[in-house]
């Protein structure tokens, strides 16, 4: 089961901003690596490691296993990495589910957690924590600024699912925090669910003017195909999740033309993304996804702490975190007082460069976004 990248472990040299580490520091990494939901894991993995490599980041050293998408199996991976392997801080969790398994009791024992990608909304409010940061998003966000866009597009009528677990209920209630017309249909899946037959009937009865879905990974390729094939000509929106990178090669060119929201693109006009996209696509033979884009800031952002403080002093390092102090590939970066992001979100559409469908940005839906539940938090 264990899984040790082997490049994590050789013994590199360089600190990072021309300062070394005050002490060595060790990362455990829990992801998805295995069943429909491994491309995913993959590429917040292979986008964290391509960020220490370009740092030539001396004395870090990355423990990293496969969870499944089980959450039972995320906790054990968990409490050893803690009790056993004595990491530093956690990091890697794809899943809202696996996250709210694994980050109270993590944050309980005084270690960092890093969110390469899961946000649920109880960690950005009620439960937030401060060795808790999360470096992609909150749930809610890309789905609010779908709802949004849905109404600057002129929607009316709009169809909306997605599974039933912790991300897929943040997802609909931030679709349904600005969208401002009538639903004519809200249904949750089950988590890995490849048949939507039942749902795509559902689609065609119910007089939809479009339909606003988050499915990601192998769910939104099994439901976009399926989609294809079912001859319904209702147009589909969704979440970058939905339309991104990881997928669109399975999608085929059903996917093209479909509007998405993301806090990032590859077409961002700054100097961090073009390294990052270019050193992606040198490093590992295939453009990134916004999940990659997660594990290279998340990296990056350690790598900003870990040159000011020593983890094993836990105010400082917190305090270096919270600083947010590197080069961001989004551009504006910064944490709110939940350590939740403020940035900016953008509408994408699919789109063909030569053979290979990919994302542009359109509009931006939202600047300088917090995420709603802020003002929950206590800290």
């Amino acid at each position: 089961m264990r899984k040790i990248l082997a490049a994590s472990l050789l013994a590199l040299s360089v600190g990072v901003s021309g300062s070394a580490f005050a002490d060595p520091l060790k990362i455990g990494m829990i992801t998805t690596l295995s069943g429909g939901g491994a491309g995913l894991g993959v590429d917040v993995r292979d986008g964290f490691m391509l960020a220490l490599k370009q740092a030539d980041a001396k004395d870090i050293e990355v423990v990293t296993e496969d969870d499944a998408q089980k959450p039972e199996l995320a906790v054990q991976i968990a409490d050893k990495m803690i009790q056993s392997d004595k990491v530093d801080l956690l990091t890697g969790i794809i899943w809202s589910n696996l996250a709210m398994a694994v980050v109270p009791n993590a944050v309980a024992q005084g270690k960092f957690y890093l969110s390469t990608n899961a946000g649920p909304s109880a960690l950005a409010g009620t439960k937030c924590d401060k060795n808790y940061f999360n470096v992609s998003y909150q749930n809610d966000n890309l789905h609010e600024a779908m709802g949004n866009y849905a109404n600057t597009a002129g929607y009316k009528k709009m169809f909306i699912l997605a599974p039933n677990y912790p991300a897929g209920t943040d997802s609909l209630t931030g679709f349904k925090r600005y969208y401002k017309g009538e639903l004519a249909g809200e249904v949750y899946t089950k988590v890995g669910q490849t048949d939507y037959a039942a749902e795509i009937a559902q689609i065609r009865d119910s007089g939809a003017d479009a339909v606003f879905f988050f499915l990601p990974g192998g769910m939104g390729i099994a439901f976009m195909k399926q989609y294809a094939q079912s001859g319904v000509e209702t147009p589909v929106m969704g979440p970058g999740f939905s339309f991104d990178q990881d997928v669109l090669g399975a999608i085929g060119d059903a996917a093209l033309g479909v509007k998405n929201s993301s806090h990032w693109s590859k077409d961002l006009d700054n100097a961090a993304n073009k390294k990052f996209v270019e050193g992606f696509q040198a490093e590992y033979g295939r453009l990134p996804s916004l999940y990659a884009v997660q594990g290279y800031d998340t990296a990056n952002l350690i790598l900003s702490a870990a040159a000011k403080a020593s983890v094993k002093d836990a105010d400082a390092f917190r305090a270096a975190l919270k600083e947010a102090n590197f080069d961001s590939v989004r551009g504006k970066f910064k944490f709110n007082s939940n350590n939740h992001p403020i940035q900016d979100i953008y509408v994408r559409e699919v789109i063909k460069e030569g053979d290979v469908l990919t994302n542009k940005i359109v509009a931006t839906s939202f600047t300088d976004h917090e995420d709603a539940y802020a003002k929950d938090c206590k800290m």
